[in-house]
């Protein structure tokens, strides 16, 4: 692993929402605005720019953590605009912290944990749980 990064830089990962990102359940739609869990995989995307950046060829990240406050609406059609800053790095473990917003209008903030180890570590560790 590699850290070309200091705490504070950041890294901005632009979505637009769509209609696969609605709050929908098997019952059907909740509401037409963006998901939490469309929040967080792009949450999670935006912060894991820093890690490809960061791992080496024979290493991948796996998350650890995942914080999300959704504090407003984003509407389909709407660009979110996501902010990730570099927290710390303890280890192999880093720690984003972010910012979604629409224009002036706040969306959600959180933090996001990923780990960076070796790809046949992951293996092991992910083979040994389905024992």
């Amino acid at each position: 692993m590699q850290n070309p990064f200091q705490e504070k830089d950041t890294k901005v990962y632009l979505k637009t929402v769509t209609e696969e990102d609605l709050a929908r359940f098997e019952t059907g739609l909740v509401h037409p605005v963006c998901s939490t869990f469309a929040l967080a995989q792009a949450m999670e995307w935006a912060s894991r720019l820093f890690v490809l950046e960061m791992k080496e060829t024979d290493e991948e990240g796996i998350g650890t953590m995942l914080h999300i406050d959704h504090l407003g609406p984003a509407f389909v059609g709407e660009q979110l605009h996501i902010e990730a800053t570099f927290d710390t790095l303890q280890g192999h473990e880093l720690r984003c912290t972010l910012t979604v917003t629409v224009g002036p209008r706040l969306v959600a903030t959180g933090q996001t944990g990923q780990k960076i180890l070796k790809k046949e570590k992951i293996h092991r560790l992910l083979t040994n749980s389905r024992n």
